[in-house]
């Protein structure tokens, strides 16, 4: 790159004395503008190679992109899949879990249950033996 821009410094030179310049502020002027096109100006071939580098970049680019893009969609695909046996074996506890609980509370329910007719024959029990020995007592009274 940095192709150089033909600057003919001789032929400034004549101009600018023809004009009435003297010819050492001639020359220094034409070896400063020499010197500001060859270094600051691009020429038609660099501003081409330039951008036909740039091109070259952003083609890498969109092929390294595309390659990142697929593989996090790979790696995304796999934690969801990760995921969803995470899921279904949390799904599988918790029916287990909740199973376990309804047998628990229907034991429980039973004994709780079972407790309460104990108490209520207890209860009746009493309530008739009481009725009875009333049943008695006013037998004897009458």
């Amino acid at each position: 790159m940095a192709h150089t821009i033909p600057f003919d410094t001789h032929a400034y030179v004549k101009k600018l004395t023809a004009a009435g310049l003297p010819e050492a502020q001639a020359e220094v002027q034409a070896e400063a503008i020499a010197e500001l096109v060859n270094d600051q100006l691009a020429t038609k071939r660099d501003i081409e190679e330039l951008k036909a580098a740039t091109q070259r970049d952003i083609e890498a680019l969109k092929a390294a992109t595309q390659r990142d893009i697929e593989q996090l969609k790979a790696a995304t695909t796999r934690d969801i899949e990760g995921l969803k046996r995470d899921i279904e074996e949390l799904k599988i506890i918790t029916q287990r879990d909740i199973e376990a609980l309804r047998v628990g509370t229907q034991g429980d329910l039973r004994e709780t249950e079972l407790r309460l007719k104990h108490d209520l024959t207890l209860r009746l029990g009493a309530v008739t033996s009481a009725a009875a020995a009333i049943v008695v007592a006013l037998v004897k009274l009458l």
